[in-house]
C-alpha cells in the first residue's frame, strides 16, 4: 500500500487546514489509521488515530482541534486541523498498521503556521 499526504502549506496562527491521505489500494482490514507530525528537532509523536472500529484517541495538544476522519469509498483519511498554532507546525506523516508487523507510512507533508 501506498500512501499519498497532501493539504499541507502556510496558514496564520488561528486558521485551519484539511490534511488528506489517500491509499493506493483499497484498506478494508486494519487495526488502525492514524496522523504523526515531526517538528524540527523533536521526535515524531501521534497527533490523531482513528480505529477500524470508529474509535478517535488524540494527542492533548491538538484535543478539541484536531479531528481525524476516514472516506472508506475513496480510501482517504483526513485531518481536519482548526485553531492552527505556531506550535502545531510539523511534517506530517499518514499511517496505517495493517496488523502487527505489517504497516504502511506516508511521505509526509509540511504544515507551516506563522504567528
Amino acid at each position: 500500500v501506498q500512501l499519498q499526504a497532501s493539504g499541507g502549506g502556510l496558514v496564520q496562527a488561528g486558521g485551519s487546514l484539511r490534511l488528506s491521505c489517500a491509499a493506493s489500494r483499497i484498506v478494508s482490514s486494519y487495526n488502525f489509521m492514524a496522523w504523526y507530525r515531526q517538528a524540527p528537532g523533536k521526535e515524531r509523536e501521534l497527533g490523531a488515530l482513528l480505529t477500524s472500529g470508529g474509535v478517535t484517541k488524540y494527542a492533548d495538544s491538538v484535543k478539541g482541534r484536531f479531528t481525524i476522519s476516514r472516506d472508506g469509498a475513496k480510501n482517504t483519511v483526513y485531518l481536519q486541523m482548526n485553531s492552527l498554532k505556531y506550535e502545531d507546525t510539523a511534517v506530517y506523516y499518514c499511517y496505517v498498521r495493517i496488523r502487527d508487523g505489517i504497516d504502511y507510512w506516508g511521505k509526509g507533508t509540511q504544515v507551516t503556521v506563522s504567528s
